[in-house]
C-alpha cells in the first residue's frame, strides 16, 4: 500500500474514533446531569404513564329497622374502564366485550378509540359479570371495584327510605337528609396501565355509618297491606298510614300507596317517590274537632256534659249554611265528638273565640314542623287570627280553611294519649359505625305540653265512644281492647279555585288503643275513594286490621278494663245511625 495513502486513512479512523470519544463522553456527561440534576423532571415525564386519578368511594352505609334488619343496604359491583392507547384492535376488543357488557358493539368501539388515556364502559356490573371481563385478560381493559345500592324488601318503606342515583348520592327521603353520613369517605389513587390490584380492601376502610331507624320491618308491612286493601277496594287514588308509639314518638310503620320499588326507581312516577305523610299537606276534616274539644275543656269554655243546640241539622251563619249529615236538637260536647257535629263544633267555636282557638291547634303542634328526620317537611297551613272571619272560626273548627300533614295529625293524636304531652317524632335511634359501635343516639324528645293531663283523660272518653253503638267510627272496634278514635270526611278544595269538589273527598281515620294505657296511635288516610267517601266506612277498617296485628305481632294482651267491650251508648237527640258529617261548600279559598 502507497504509505501517503496508509497514513491517511490512518488519521481519518483516528478522527472517528476522537468523534466517537467525545460523543460517548457527552453522553455520560448528560446521563450524570440528569440523574443528579433533573431527578423531579424525570419523575414527572414517568407520572405521564400513569392513565388516571381514580377517586375511592367508601361503601355507602346501610339502612337499618329497630331490630337491625336491612331496609337498604350497598353490593359489592364491579365498573369496567379501558386505556385505548393500550387497545390494539378496538372493533376486535369491542366485539369481544359487547354481550358482556349489554352495550352496542360499535358504541364500545368508538370509545376504545378515543383519544383520552382513559374511558368508562359500563358501571355497576355484578362481581360475576366483573370476573367474566377481568378473565379475559385484555390489555389496556380495567376492573374497578364499585357499589350498587339494593332494598332487600323492594318496595317497603320506599318513600321514607329514598333513593340514590347512580353517583351513589341520596335523591330522596332519608339517602338524601343522612348523605353526608351514609356517604362514606373518599379517597384519589392514580392507576397505571399496567396494573391488576383490587381496591376492595380500600374501599370497605371508608365505609360510611349506618342509620338505625325507629321503623319495625313487620309493622311496616302489615301496614302497607292494609293500606293497600283499603285503597284498591275503594277505588281510591292513593293512601297514608302511620303507626307510632304516643309516649316515645318512635314511628313503627309509615306507608304510602301506591309504592314503587327503588331497585328500578326509573320505571315508576317520579310523583310516587317523595315521602307525602311529611312533605304534603291537606285539609284534615273533623278529625280536627278533638282539638276544639280539648280546647274548650281546658279553657273552662264547656264541660264534657255542656249542652249545644245543633240546630236540627242546619244553621245559617252570616251567608252561609252549616249543615250535618244527620239532624241533631241538642247535643252534650261529648256527643257532638261522637256523632261528628259540625254545627256544634261551630258553636264551641263561637264560644272559644278565633284567638283561644288557634293557640289551642298551635299547641298540638298544628302550622309548625314537627321536626322529623325528613327532608322538606311541610308546616302546613294556619292562619293568624287576625285573619280569620266568623266563618272562617267555625270552618278550621271542623277541619277546613286549615292544612296538615300526616305526620302532624298522628303527633297531634298521640300527645291525647300520651296525657297530653306532645313528642317529637323519632324515626332515627341511632348513627352507628361499620363495626356496630354508636356514632350517635337520638333519645325521645319532648315538645310541650298541648293540654293538662286531665283535660287529656276526658277527651279520651269522648274519642272511646266514636267507636262504640252510636258513633261515627263503629268498624274500626277492637273487640277485647277498646279503640279511641274519629272519623273524617273531608271536601276536597278545587284545584285554582274558590269551594269545594262534591265529588272528590279525603276519608280519614285516627286514633289509638288501648284506651286505658294506649301502646300505638294509628293514622289512616285515603285519598278520593269512589265507593264511599265517609272515614268511618273507607278507613276505620284498615285502622282495625293494623292495630289487631300489630298487637298479635307484639304479644300486647287485651285490655279487659272498661272500653274493651261495646258498651251501648245513652240516646242521642236526632241519632239513629252513624255516619261521618258531609261539610257545606264553605270556607276561606
Amino acid at each position: 500500500m502507497n504509505p501517503p495513502l496508509s497514513r491517511k486513512i490512518a488519521r481519518r479512523i483516528r478522527l472517528v474514533e476522537i468523534v466517537f470519544g467525545v460523543i460517548m463522553v457527552l453522553i455520560g456527561a448528560r446521563a450524570v446531569m440528569l440523574q443528579l440534576f433533573n431527578v423531579n423532571k424525570l419523575a414527572d415525564k414517568a407520572d405521564k404513564d400513569l392513565i388516571k386519578t381514580i377517586e375511592i368511594k367508601g361503601k355507602r352505609g346501610n339502612i337499618l329497622d329497630r331490630h337491625m334488619k336491612k331496609l337498604s343496604t350497598s353490593l359489592d359491583a364491579v365498573s369496567i374502564a379501558a386505556a385505548p392507547e393500550d387497545i390494539k384492535s378496538p372493533h376486535v376488543t369491542a366485539r369481544t366485550l359487547s354481550p358482556l357488557l349489554h352495550m352496542e358493539e360499535s358504541l364500545i368501539a368508538d370509545r376504545l378509540a378515543s383519544n383520552k388515556k382513559f374511558v368508562w364502559l359500563k358501571k355497576k356490573l355484578s362481581p360475576g359479570e366483573g370476573k367474566k371481563i377481568k378473565a379475559l385478560n385484555i390489555p389496556g381493559i380495567l376492573t374497578m371495584q364499585d357499589t350498587i345500592r339494593f332494598h332487600p324488601s323492594r318496595e317497603l318503606a320506599a318513600q321514607v327510605i329514598g333513593i340514590t342515583g347512580w353517583n351513589n348520592r341520596g335523591k330522596e327521603g332519608l339517602e338524601f337528609k343522612f348523605d353526608e353520613i351514609l356517604r362514606g369517605k373518599t379517597k384519589k389513587i392514580t392507576v397505571k396501565k399496567t396494573t391488576r390490584q383490587s381496591t376492595q380492601e380500600m374501599t370497605r376502610e371508608l365505609s360510611g355509618n349506618s342509620l338505625v331507624l325507629t321503623i319495625d320491618k313487620t309493622i311496616q308491612y302489615i301496614t302497607e297491606m292494609a293500606l293497600k286493601d283499603a285503597v284498591t277496594d275503594n277505588g281510591a287514588q292513593s293512601g297514608m298510614a302511620i303507626v307510632m308509639e304516643p309516649d316515645t314518638g318512635d314511628i313503627l310503620a309509615m306507608a304510602h300507596y301506591p309504592l314503587f320499588n327503588p331497585n328500578a326507581f326509573g320505571e315508576f312516577d317520579p310523583n310516587n317517590w317523595r315521602n307525602r305523610a311529611v312533605t304534603d299537606a291537606f285539609e284534615p276534616g273533623s278529625t280536627l274537632k278533638i282539638f276544639l274539644a280539648a280546647g274548650a275543656l281546658e279553657q273552662g269554655i264547656s264541660s264534657p256534659d255542656t249542652p249545644f243546640f245543633c240546630g236540627n241539622g242546619s244553621y245559617a251563619l252570616g251567608s252561609r249554611t252549616i249543615r250535618d249529615t244527620h239532624a241533631h236538637g241538642w247535643l252534650t260536647l261529648a256527643q257532638i265528638i261522637k256523632v261528628s257535629s259540625n254545627i256544634g263544633v261551630a258553636k264551641v267555636a263561637q264560644l272559644m273565640g278565633k284567638n283561644k282557638l288557634h293557640t289551642t291547634l298551635t299547641r298540638f303542634g298544628f302550622g309548625n314542623k314537627t321536626g322529623i328526620a325528613c327532608p322538606i317537611e311541610t308546616k302546613g297551613t294556619l292562619m293568624p287570627p287576625a285573619q280569620w272571619s266568623i266563618m272562617d272560626t267555625a270552618a278550621i273548627a271542623f277541619g277546613q280553611a286549615i292544612s296538615v300533614s300526616a305526620i302532624q295529625l298522628a303527633c297531634a293524636v298521640s300527645a291525647i294519649a300520651n296525657r297530653g304531652i306532645l313528642m317529637v317524632p323519632r324515626l332515627i335511634r341511632a348513627v352507628i359505625a361499620e363495626n356496630g359501635t354508636a356514632r350517635e343516639t337520638y333519645p325521645p324528645k319532648v315538645t310541650g305540653r298541648a293540654v293538662s293531663e286531665k283535660t287529656a283523660s276526658s277527651v279520651t272518653r269522648m274519642m272511646a265512644s266514636v267507636v262504640q253503638k252510636g258513633g261515627t267510627g263503629t268498624r274500626a272496634y277492637l273487640p277485647g281492647y277498646g279503640v279511641c278514635g274519629k272519623t273524617g270526611t273531608a271536601q276536597k278544595a278545587i284545584p285554582h279555585a274558590r269551594g269545594y269538589s262534591d265529588n272528590n273527598y279525603t276519608a280519614l281515620f285516627v286514633g289509638f288503643a288501648p284506651p286505658k294505657k294506649p301502646r300505638l296511635t294509628c293514622l289512616v288516610i285515603v285519598d278520593e275513594p269512589r265507593k264511599s267517601h265517609y272515614g268511618g266506612t273507607v278507613a276505620a277498617p284498615a285502622f282495625k286490621t293494623i292495630l289487631q296485628k300489630t298487637f298479635n305481632y307484639l304479644n300486647i294482651p287485651p285490655d279487659m278494663g272498661k272500653y274493651s267491650s261495646n258498651i251501648p251508648s245513652s240516646p242521642v237527640w236526632g241519632c239513629s245511625q252513624p255516619g261521618s258529617s258531609q261539610y257545606a261548600n264553605m270556607g276561606r279559598r
